[in-house]
């Protein structure tokens, strides 16, 4: 039954547990029970605390024995990416920077709305320091590797939360995504992930990152993405950023046809080298929206590689993160994420103002495309998983890993709604992300998308051999 249970959604958790044939503790007992059997090949977790995470789920059973079920969660257990406060626990986001203690008793806007719909943390799950990069690796709970296979990368930074889910180690996770980070472990772990439209999720305390930052769901499918939403979206007055509650059901329209969307295809944004069986992997995707009776365009969105501007922008976070860490402490910090800041630290006031305006082209570039089309699909990522414990591929031509996640960060830097869905798999059986990307605070609509192409192409049933 365990078995059964780690693959159960969350929708179908809820289901079972108003039916009374599953209770809060049998799952969450189960997925505890599952991190320590195979998180030890992947090290997704950097906290377990099961006396806490039974207590929780204990109080849940109780309400449910009663009858006064609490929101829309109510047993259902999460992972938490650890740059997300949470009270009873420590967020050090991969640092030996940061004082455990003075991250207690508080909780970030998406903890604090789960915790009012009666969520089960599970854990908290591994991140790079501060998140800062395309993998997952730190300098207090070393690597994070792939569930499908331990010798390659997760992809990162919400590497932890992409193995949790892809595991059955929980139903659903937090990330945060400010360059892919949501996107990229989705895509290699072969789950479901979503950056939300900046200011669609409250965010607090504000990411050194600014702007580019989102959080979002990460979940195994589009289905529990939507009922996930649907919580995280709750106002919270501490993200000035974030934009007025507008009480839209994520899930309201999960259900409707997609026939008479006009969708651009975009298989390497007219400037990106994809590998071929991505590519195919892709293409086969986008023939499922055409069945499904969208009308398919094929055409770029007609922008160059704002890569540059996007370092500036990022690595402009990562010396903010930084700003006021002397040189002992970072002794003690991931070398090349010191390396990065102190570079983006020499940038001139205008070298960054310049990166901002082209941000704004960019946002009003996507802002005129949507007018046409209604969604645009892309590759999540290029390529798929590669040897883990590295920044960048073996051979790769340059030594950062944004040049390997091309079709993320411009989306960032628009701010618009990302959605990773899984499209297939390589002939080494690692997965393959495709990307639909919306038009700002279009977010339903592509949860819509993604959701009626899931169905379509179903490979849920398919999980890592590491899970049995």
């Amino acid at each position: 039954m365990s078995q059964d249970i780690l693959r159960m959604t969350a929708v179908q958790l809820l289901e079972q547990y108003r039916d009374k044939t599953l209770s809060p503790v049998e799952v969450s007992t189960a997925m505890l029970d599952q991190i320590e059997r195979v998180d030890g090949a992947t090290n997704g977790f950097c906290l377990v605390d099961r006396e806490t995470t039974l207590e929780l789920a204990k109080a849940s059973e109780q309400r449910y024995s009663q009858g006064q079920t609490q929101g829309s969660l109510d047993g259902v257990p999460v992972a938490v990416k650890d740059v997300f406060l949470t009270p009873m626990w420590p967020t050090v986001k991969g640092s030996k920077t940061v004082d455990p203690d003075s991250t207690l008793n508080k909780s970030a806007p998406s903890t604090a709305a789960m915790a009012r719909h009666g969520y089960v943390p599970i854990g908290k799950t591994t991140t790079p320091e501060f998140g800062w990069k395309g993998v997952t690796d730190n300098p207090i709970d070393g690597v994070t590797n792939n569930p499908w296979n331990p010798d390659k990368t997760s992809g990162g930074s919400s590497g932890g939360s992409g193995v949790a889910v892809a595991l059955g180690m929980a139903p659903l996770a937090l990330g945060t995504d400010a360059g892919g980070s949501i996107r990229i472990p989705a895509s290699f772990c072969g789950i479901v992930g979503l950056k939300p439209s900046f200011g669609e999720v409250p965010h607090w305390p504000a990411s050194p990152f600014g702007t580019l930052a989102h959080a979002g769901p990460m979940t195994w499918t589009v289905e529990d993405c939507a009922l996930m939403m649907n919580v995280l979206a709750e106002s919270d007055h501490r993200d000035t950023n974030a934009v007025p509650r507008r009480h839209i059901d994520y899930m309201a329209n999960l259900g409707r046809s997609i026939k008479g969307l006009k969708i651009a295809y975009s298989p390497n944004l007219g400037y990106v080298d994809v590998d071929p069986e991505v590519e195919a992997a892709v293409a086969k995707a986008v023939d499922v929206f055409k069945e499904l009776g969208a009308e398919i365009v094929r055409c770029d969105p007609g922008f160059s590689d704002p890569l540059p501007a996007f370092g500036h922008l990022f690595y402009g976070g990562a010396a903010n993160a930084m700003r006021d860490l002397g040189n002992k402490k970072r002794e003690n910090m991931d070398p090349e994420l010191v390396k990065v800041a102190e570079k983006a630290s020499r940038l001139s006031m205008l070298d960054y103002m310049g990166a901002v305006n082209e941000s704004m082209a960019l946002r009003e570039r996507m802002a005129n495309f949507h007018q046409k089309y209604d969604l645009l699909l892309t590759p999540t990522l290029p390529i798929t998983a590669f040897k883990t414990g590295r920044e960048v591929p073996e051979d790769w031509p340059t030594t950062r890993w944004p040049t390997w996640t091309p079709f993320t960060y411009p989306f960032n830097m628009t701010g618009q709604p990302g959605l990773s869905v899984p499209c297939g798999f390589d002939s080494n059986g690692l997965p393959i992300g495709l990307q639909l990307v919306g038009a700002r605070f279009n977010d339903a609509l592509v949860l819509q998308a993604g959701h009626a192409y899931q169905q379509a192409n179903d490979l849920t049933n398919r999980r890592p051999a590491l899970m049995s």
